[in-house]
């Protein structure tokens, strides 16, 4: 049995045309279906459903074979002891820092004055600042980050951003684009080496659908 861990939402919708290319079908919808997993055409391919934030941790110790993640929740994670052979172009955005419209984010950092960074990315938020110089308190949310800056919580916001309208929408704008973000395949080290046809088989097969697109 082969195992794919995913996360509802953008990523297991983005993921789909890649498994159709490996000749894989997910059977269920998972926004109907109450099921954490999920069978698929194939009787040896199953799928679970996961947090985001938990993809690395399931593929690390094998409660999955592979799994689909953002680059940003493998560098939180730290990646280890997970192969990491596709960056799969899918669910892409980008990791920036946002402040409040009337904060004069470039003159606080010219002055080397401490900035309260509120944020969910705290390796990404603390190894950005430490390359600039920038002193930073970090404080750790788990959602909602455009409050921060505007209850005075924060000065900024490290976050994901995809078109920008929620940050424009409570007036906050985009100060500095810190990486861009994509999804990656992950897969179990000892399940490549135990199950090395099938796996090699679906890596195969995503590495073309991604190759064509």
């Amino acid at each position: 049995m082969i195992t794919l861990a995913l996360s509802k939402g953008r990523i297991f919708d983005e993921t789909l045309p890649l498994l159709a290319a490996a000749g894989i079908e997910v059977t269920e919808d998972p926004e109907k279906s109450r099921k954490l997993i999920l069978p698929t055409n194939q009787p040896d391919v199953r799928v679970v459903l996961v947090r985001a934030t938990d993809v690395p941790t399931y593929v690390q110790y094998g409660g999955a074979d592979l799994g689909v993640t953002g680059k940003d929740t493998l560098i939180e994670h730290g990646g280890q002891g997970l192969y990491q052979p596709l960056d799969l172009n899918i669910a892409r955005c980008r990791m920036s820092v946002a402040v409040r419209s009337d904060f004069d984010y470039a003159g606080v950092v010219k002055q080397g004055s401490r900035l309260r960074v509120a944020t969910k990315y705290t390796t990404i938020a603390r190894d950005f600042f430490a390359t600039k110089g920038v002193h930073v308190d970090l404080i750790k949310l788990y959602g909602s980050m455009e409050l921060a800056p505007l209850t005075g919580l924060a000065d900024a916001i490290v976050d994901l951003v995809s078109t920008g309208s929620t940050l424009k929408a409570n007036h906050l704008v985009e100060v500095e684009r810190i990486m861009d973000i994509s999804s990656r395949l992950v897969v179990n080290q000892a399940a490549l080496k135990l199950k090395q046809a099938p796996i090699r088989r679906i890596i195969d097969a995503f590495a073309g659908a991604v190759k064509a697109d």
